[in-house]
């Protein structure tokens, strides 16, 4: 069973970044509205090589956690689908699904605005700040996760995730990697 404290860290996921038009749900639109986001924070306009790459890797976010997560078969995933995901990820976080492995890959290239192999604390509170979140907490959040370092490299960001996603230790720094929750 899911304790309260990873049930809170999934539903911070799915509230903020996931579903996008607030209507409890996610479905295909909110990954619409998701590239948007993210191409405007970026700079991609529709029909650049980077918009139509970033779109393509989104529809495959969707085609994987669709497939895995839509129990009852409706088009949409609801929170307890959501929850039962995740449940089942931090039961062996080394054996992901691939979109979720893609997912992870997904979120550190879009904090590595750089794209010099590392997250840096206003990397990743610009990218939290476009999804609304305030600015000031994310480069707090960036500074628990870090441990006092300026940057966070991919092979720490993966155990950062997995941490997110499996730990119900809440001192753990993973637990800061989508901002304070």
């Amino acid at each position: 069973m899911v304790s309260d404290f990873r049930k809170k860290k999934y539903m911070h996921v799915f509230n903020k970044f996931f579903d996008t038009n607030k209507d409890g749900t996610v479905d295909k639109k909110d990954f619409s509205e998701a590239n948007a986001n993210l191409a405007k924070l970026r700079g991609y306009a529709p029909g650049d090589v980077t918009y139509e790459l970033m779109k393509e890797l989104l529809t495959n976010l969707w085609d994987g956690l669709v497939k895995q997560a839509d129990t009852d078969g409706d088009g949409v995933i609801n929170a307890e689908e959501w929850v039962k995901l995740w449940d089942e990820y931090a039961k062996n976080p080394s054996a992901a699904a691939e979109w979720q492995q893609l997912y992870c890959k997904c979120v550190f290239q879009l904090e590595d605005a750089s794209n010099d192999g590392a997250i840096d604390a206003n990397e990743y509170a610009n990218v939290y700040e476009s999804f609304g979140l305030d600015k000031n907490q994310s480069l707090e959040a960036f500074k628990k996760m870090a441990k006092g370092k300026d940057t966070i490299n991919w092979e720490e960001f993966q155990e950062l995730w997995k941490q997110y996603f499996a730990s119900d230790n809440p001192d753990d720094a993973g637990n800061f990697i989508f901002g304070i929750i």
